[in-house]
This record gives structure tokens, sequence and C-alpha cells, in this order.
């Protein structure tokens, strides 16, 4: 059965996040997930998830400096203290509110940092996922195109899978964001069986224009089909930017739980 998550970092930005949430309610999705809701203090957002009846999905940790392009720093080398307090910001606010998962963003470094901001990041990795086992946690790493984001350190899904197995943790895995993988690397159905078994979460939008998944390169009626007859029981998280009012264009919803 396909579900479906409204990703609030994209949904209904013009809103306060408390009133996002009531419209993802409203529009019919079956939970949320966040970027960055830490403006929003723990009760406030507790009583709103109460009042709606929606589980969460999950959120990022800080993306650090967005004003200046920033985003993420768990991979930047020098960056590791603030990294880490990002991520036990993230640990305390996700278990409060019952998210998921937590993704850990990596962030942009020069080609001649690559090596040591692997190591950086498997730090980072490991301090989240020690914090997150006894939370029931899963901590997830998504791979973005360095098409939209240059520098991006984690660009591909064979990095990410080489990443999880060096650190061997069990609540380590991929976010699967179909927008990211189909710029870098395509063959969509092929790579979601490859990956199945380490995917926590899987994301969603039209290639190339980022809009609501009904249009371009991706069939998601068919892909979610395979998705959902490969095993997959988690959330799919709408990462879209509207092309106009959000609730104009949301029959994309109906065509995919069609699908599955």
């Amino acid at each position: 059965m396909i579900r479906l998550s409204a990703n609030l970092g994209f949904l209904w930005k013009e809103l306060p996040l408390v009133d996002a949430v009531r419209r993802a309610k409203a529009a019919g999705f079956d939970a949320v997930e966040f970027h960055m809701p830490y403006a929003v203090p723990v009760e406030t957002m507790k009583a709103v998830l109460a009042e709606t009846a929606l589980p969460v999905a999950g959120l990022n940790t800080s993306h650090g400096n967005v004003a200046a392009g920033e985003n993420g720093m768990a991979a930047i080398p020098g960056r590791e203290a603030e990294a880490r307090a990002a991520i036990d910001e993230a640990l305390v606010y996700a278990a409060a509110i019952g998210a998921g998962y937590i993704q850990v963003t990596g962030g942009k470094v020069a080609d001649d940092q690559r090596t040591a901001a692997r190591k950086t990041f498997l730090g980072a990795l490991e301090h989240a996922a020690r914090g997150a086992k006894p939370l029931g946690i899963t901590i997830v790493i998504e791979p973005l195109n360095r098409r939209d984001v240059p520098g991006a350190f984690l660009n591909h899904t064979d990095q990410a899978s080489s990443i999880i197995a060096e650190l061997g943790l069990a609540n380590v895995k991929i976010l699967f964001d179909a927008y990211h993988a189909q710029i870098s690397e395509g063959d969509l159905t092929r790579r979601l069986e490859t990956l199945m078994p380490t995917i926590g979460h899987i994301q969603i939008a039209a290639v190339p224009s980022r809009a609501e998944p009904d249009e371009g390169e991706i069939a998601y009626d068919r892909l979610l089909k395979s998705v959902d007859a490969m095993g997959y029981d988690g959330f799919i998280g709408a990462e879209y930017r509207a092309r106009g009012k959000v609730e104009e264009g949301l029959s994309w919803m109906e065509a995919v739980r069609a699908a599955g």
C-alpha cells in the first residue's frame, strides 16, 4: 500500500509550520516530514500532531548557515563539534515527536577534501546511529545531484552504499530521492531493486522541473507500483515545488495510490 508523506520543507512554505501540518491533513496525506522544525517548540508541535493524528516520517539535521548556501555540516572537516550538536538536537526533537528517521546532512566540500570528508562523515554517522538506536530511529543519508547542489559531498547511491557497508550499522540507511537519482544516475527501477534492503525512505518530484510528480521523465504511477511490489512499507515523501497553490495540484495523489 502506498502511503504519502507531505514534505513541509517544500509544501505550504508560506504558512507557519503548524498550519502547514493542518493543510497536509486536510489534503489527505498520511504523514508529514520536516526539514528543520526546530524553531517550533516541541510541545506546540506535539499538540498539532495530536490534533491531526498525523505521524512524522522524519526530519533533517540543521543545514547550518542556509543564507550562506550551506547544506549540512556532517562531512565538513573542522565542523565536527557543530555537526554533532546538530545531530543531538535532531535526536531530542525527533524522539519527542515520534519521527521515524533523521537525515544527517553532509554538506558541500571541495574535491581535494573528499577523502577527509568521508572520514568526518563516518564519524558523524556513528555518533548519530549510537544515539538513535535506543530511540528506535533510523538514520538516513541522501545522495544529492551536483547540478542542483554543486559540491555536494554525498552525490551517488553507490557512494552511499559504500559508506553504509563500511559502517556496518543496521540503523543507517539510504534516503532515495528519485528526483536526485534520476538526474545523477537514472535506471531507477533496477537501482531500487538493488538498494531496497538498505533504503530507509523514498522521496519523489518531477524531473527536471521538481514540480508535482505528474509530469516529466518519471512515470511515478508505474515506478511506485514496482516499489510497492518490492515490499517497501515506508512512506513516500512528496518533496516538490508546487506549480501554483498546493491544493490545486494534488490530483497526482489519486493516480499514485491507484497504482498501489
